[in-house]
């Protein structure tokens, strides 16, 4: 009976770690040679792609992307435009219409792919509008590599969204999404999302890339440029090799990332600075009046790299790019096309700062944003807030007061979204903006306020150093918090990721005896938080109790916003909490439910009562 149960037990086990797998992640080398007509805006393409699987599957399709095919009339990023009318993203509708079906028909987009072929072989394929399906002449065996060569054409579309042509402030070419890219694999299965306007996802590969354009164009890209001698923009001793055609061709490679992007424009300059013991930073821009700003750059964006470093995890790339293009802000490989004609530093660097931190959160750290755009939209955001309080300081409680009651104000709308929605599934723009931007923010905030920021900082650092290059979930994310900090924190990330349910806790009542107060706080949310408690004294001392949650089973031991003494724990399931404080009225001036103002409760008007003597 003993050897049949160690049997049995050594097979259960086996087969636990038969399901759950190594980790691993897929390869790819892409060699392009890129021919532009920049007069048409067209080119013609040719691709070698090596391939490398490393899972332990054996793969008998492969899925390319083909996202330009999206920017023409009744696509389905137009449908769905059209279907969500005003609700839907700015940017791609105008009063409810969507932009999209007014594309002319010599300026929609186009991917058209001639052939392809499979280590010699011509294959099979099928077009699902930004989807390919290739069919494989023969299976892609695990640990083993394929190469593909493949044949297209392109139309650069009218620039709608991202992509394009003649952008609004008079860019030639933003070259965004613009070739052929494989589509990740993993234990997920194959990420073959439509593009519908949102996010992205791709296997970290290597890059070798020649575009030939006319002489007069600067490129600017995420990348290395192998021949600045050569090309306009970059050497101010080039001279510039042009062919009969009088184009120039411009080499660019790229290591070990996710995807590769380039602008051109003949109006570019291209200005750059070393940061110290990080990137080489290159500023490609049209300089004019309304582009004056970027003058003051420099400074800013070399102290935003050193913090970003110091806190996040150093920057692995050798080089990174803010280039003028795109309609708003995306970022890519060593680079971000941004809008550039801002007001004032503070606004070109809101839109660097938060651009720039998508290096951590989307490439280096490349979380599937399409499946969980809250670890992408809402990580980059809350680094976005940690620097630019330091580069522009605010009176404020913390960094995040703001988002913390911009949050707050939204939730009064009533149309509040999961954050755990796909991406491109969310039905109001508003929504979407709120459940991956500002709720995968505050997700990071309230375990700030959970565990002690000095703990969520050392979260964020192992976070970094133990998925940076690789592909993590927020399985792995929350597996690093609670290993930090000591506490299950799987609740808070259900309520606060997967529902729309709200904080809401107030002082419900306050006694006031000879030596002491009685105070009773009220639960009247839906979300169990434990509680920081302050007392504000008439001699201006702060005096704060914590009173934890039972559910994290152990309690926060410091935080940066002081001393505190912890009280006996708060049950999920009891509605109220009663709180005895040595201090009479006489001694007292305010009492209040975190004055750091960190926690996401939605109604703040029980929050605080002025003890008047």
């Amino acid at each position: 009976m003993r050897k049949s149960a160690t049997i049995l037990f050594a097979f259960i086990i086996s087969q636990f770690q038969a399901q759950q797998g190594a980790y691993y992640q897929q390869a790819a080398k892409y060699k392009m040679e890129i021919d532009v007509n920049a007069e048409k805006f067209t080119y013609q393409g040719n691709q070698t792609l090596e391939y490398t699987n490393n899972s332990p599957d054996e793969l008998n399709v492969v899925y390319f992307h083909l996202y330009w095919n999206a920017f023409k009339p009744n696509s389905m990023m137009d449908q769905r435009v059209a279907g969500q009318g005003k609700n839907g993203d700015s940017r791609l509708q105008k009063d409810g219409i969507s932009r999209l079906a007014s594309i002319p028909k010599d300026q929609e987009g186009a991917q058209n792919i001639h052939w392809i072929k499979q280590n010699g072989k011509e294959v099979k394929f099928e077009i699902q509008e930004t989807i390919m399906k290739v069919y494989l002449a023969e299976p892609i065996q695990p640990n083993s590599k394929t190469t593909f060569t493949m044949n297209w054409d392109a139309v650069i579309p009218q620039q709608i969204r991202r992509s394009g042509r003649n952008n609004r402030e008079g860019v030639d070419m933003t070259m965004t999404q613009w070739y052929p890219k494989i589509a990740e694999y993993d234990y997920d299965g194959w990420a073959t999302f439509d593009y519908i306007g949102r996010e992205f996802h791709a296997p970290f590969s290597d890059f070798d890339v020649t575009i030939k354009i006319n002489k007069d164009y600067v490129v600017g890209a995420g990348g290395i440029l192998e021949n600045p001698a050569e090309v306009k923009g970059y050497d101010t001793n080039a001279k510039i090799k042009a062919e009969k055609d009088k184009k120039a061709t411009w080499r660019w490679t790229a290591k070990n990332m996710l995807d590769f992007a380039w602008s051109a424009d003949r109006d570019y300059v291209v200005k750059s600075f070393d940061v110290p013991e990080g990137p080489k930073v290159f500023l490609v821009y049209q300089q004019n009046e309304r582009t004056k700003v970027w003058e003051e750059a420099q400074p800013y964006v070399t102290k935003y790299f050193q913090l970003m470093n110091s806190h996040f995890g150093k920057y692995v790339y050798p080089t990174y790019a803010f280039i003028q293009g795109g309609d708003g802000g995306m970022e890519y490989g060593m680079c971000t096309m941004i809008l550039g004609e801002a007001k004032d530093i503070k606004g070109l660097m809101g839109l660097m700062a938060h651009e720039g931190a998508h290096s951590w959160y989307q490439q280096m750290l490349a979380t599937n944003e399409s499946v969980r755009p809250w670890m992408d939209e809402g990580f980059t955001s809350y680094a976005e807030g940690y620097v630019m309080y330091q580069l522009f300081p605010e009176e404020l409680p913390n960094p995040f007061a703001n988002t913390v009651n911009a949050y707050r104000n939204f939730i009064k709308k009533g149309i509040e979204e999961s954050a755990v929605w796909l991406g491109d599934h969310h039905d109001n723009g508003t929504s979407y903006t709120y459940a991956s931007y500002v709720k995968g923010e505050l997700y990071l905030v309230q375990l700030g306020y959970i565990m002690g920021e000095q703990k969520l900082a050392e979260t964020l650092k192992q976070y970094y150093d133990q998925w940076h290059m690789k592909h993590p979930s927020d399985r792995d994310f929350l597996h690093i918090a609670q290993k930090v900090s000591g506490m299950d924190l799987k609740w808070f990330h259900n309520y606060w990721i997967n529902t729309t349910k709200t904080i809401d806790y107030g002082i419900k009542d306050v006694k006031y005896d000879a030596k002491s107060t009685t105070i009773t706080l009220v639960n009247n949310g839906q979300v169990p938080m434990p509680v920081d408690f302050n007392v504000v004294t008439v001699d201006k001392k702060i005096v704060t109790y914590q009173i934890p949650l039972n559910m994290t089973h152990a309690w926060k031991e410091k935080d940066i916003y002081g001393d505190f003494k912890t009280m006996p724990y708060w049950p999920w399931t009891q509605k109220e909490y009663t709180l005895t404080i040595p201090y009479p009225k006489a001694q007292l001036s305010v009492l209040g439910i975190d004055l750091s103002q960190r926690i996401a409760d939605v109604n703040m008007n029980d929050n605080i009562v002025e003890v008047k003597q």
